[in-house]
């Protein structure tokens, strides 16, 4: 029998978030790593987007909180605005249920500053949660006092190694209790994160969940080969067959988002755009209505893969495989979730053969399917020609010309013409050559004989 939330015997407000959010049993992600924060112990859990990983750290940090000290008590850092934005909302679903109340803060770059000052002069949060920025911007400000903090959580860490933060986020854990107890949680661990993790952990314990425990089995992978058609109309026909719930569209590049959002508008649709190129407020007011399902179709960047959680999403696109094969997993984990059904459908041209192996590699099974007569149906597997066995004594392509010619209509006769043909052709050969000999020995007997006259 699996492991059970009730084997961790958190304090009852604890246990009342849990039956609110409707959590059965923990998952792979949750097994792992609860234990090993409530014992004290810095922890690595390397896991993909959807693993339940959020919840992973809250609930214990929120078990283990001091609620009759008023002073910041965890740390908790993120690449981007959005995923901010929800931990701090999955943080406050937890606090509501303490009898105590619980002071959240939330700091996040494009917001108002000096209100964020004025309220910290009043009272410091218990727990921070903010992008690296903003959080150190408060802290060598010295209005937000972090000296007194005893975890960190640094999540996405590998995201926050990309977009150049890991330095600020140094910046912030220097600032903090010395027996600090670190909580990385990253798809990867490139080799540039290893120094700094190796500077502030002792011994961590390191959670590896495969990537084949966090692709939801309720999530079918269809493969779909673009044939050179263009890619726009494609996404048209696959977004407006049926009746998708809530559709996200991903893509490589901010044009690339542009292009298609422009194109979907073209066709009447109404559809919303997320990326990082957009002004923060823009980016957030949509990103509202986006949870409010004032949008049925989403085109996005990978930033979106990484850092919104929007519920509901019935179906994702893949424009193209992107180029960090890793984001293949969050895109696709923004469906099937909650026990709910999800689609994510990737198209790919003829020469990313090889982007699509390493994605099989990695654990990921495809449906080929195609669109015909309006419906997307079962196709042949690509690799069908791969699969057929060849003959064993394979004939040389000289060999093969004759073959074929043999297949052909001969005229009767045919095969004796040609005989009598190599034959006259010979004869004639062999004449030539005769009568060269006799000239030339002409020629020697002439010239011998003015020699001597």
């Amino acid at each position: 029998m699996g492991a059970s939330f009730k084997d961790y015997h958190f304090q009852p407000f604890i246990d009342d978030a849990i039956k609110d959010l409707g959590f059965r049993n923990p998952t792979p992600i949750q097994t792992k790593v609860i234990p090993t924060i409530k014992h004290g112990k810095s922890v690595i859990g390397k896991s993909a987007t959807g693993s339940g990983k959020t919840h992973a750290f809250l609930l214990p940090i929120f078990d283990g909180l001091d609620l009759n000290k008023e002073d910041v008590q965890v740390v908790i850092t993120t690449p981007s605005r959005e995923l901010a934005y929800q931990i701090y909302d999955n943080a406050k679903q937890i606090a509501k249920f303490s009898d105590k109340t619980i002071h959240i803060g939330n700091y996040v770059g494009g917001t108002d500053k000096e209100r964020q000052v004025e309220k910290l002069e009043r009272e410091q949060p218990q727990v921070v949660i903010g992008t690296p920025g903003r959080v150190w911007d408060l802290v060598k400000n010295g209005d937000l006092e972090i000296h007194s903090a005893h975890q960190l959580v640094i999540d996405e860490a590998d995201m926050t190694l990309d977009l150049g933060f890991l330095d600020t986020v140094d910046e912030i854990a220097s600032k903090m209790a010395e027996d600090l107890q670190m909580m990385v949680f990253s798809a990867t661990v490139p080799p540039k994160l290893k120094p700094f993790l190796k500077k502030y952990m002792k011994n961590p314990v390191m959670n590896d969940i495969p990537t084949k425990t966090v692709i939801n089995q309720n999530v079918s992978n269809w493969l779909i080969s673009t044939k050179g058609k263009n890619k726009n109309d494609l996404i048209y026909q696959l977004i407006t067959m049926g009746e998708p719930y809530l559709v996200l569209i991903f893509a490589n590049t901010r044009e690339r988002v542009d292009e298609i959002y422009n194109y979907l508008k073209q066709q009447g649709l109404k559809v919303a755009e997320i990326h990082g190129g957009m002004q923060p407020r823009v980016r957030k007011r949509v990103m509202k209505q986006i949870q409010n399902l004032d949008y049925q179709f989403v085109v996005a960047s990978d930033l979106a893969a990484r850092g919104i959680d929007i519920s509901g999403v019935s179906h994702v696109i893949n424009d193209d495989i992107p180029t960090d094969l890793e984001y293949f997993i969050h895109r696709v984990g923004r469906t099937g979730r909650n026990g709910m059904k999800g689609i994510a459908m990737t198209l790919y041209a003829p020469g990313e053969e090889q982007k699509v192996s390493e994605l099989e590699k990695m654990g990921i099974k495809f449906i080929p399917k195609e669109i015909k007569r309006g419906e997307v149906v079962d196709t042949y597997d690509r690799k069908r020609r791969m699969k057929r066995k060849e003959p064993k004594n394979k004939l040389d392509p000289t060999m093969i010309g004759l073959i074929k010619k043999k297949k052909k209509n001969v005229k009767p006769g045919y095969k004796k013409k040609i005989k009598r043909a190599i034959k006259q052709k010979s004869d004639e050969d062999r004449k030539i050559e005769v009568r060269n000999q006799i000239r030339a020995r002409k020629k020697q007997k002439k010239r011998s004989s003015q020699r001597y006259q």
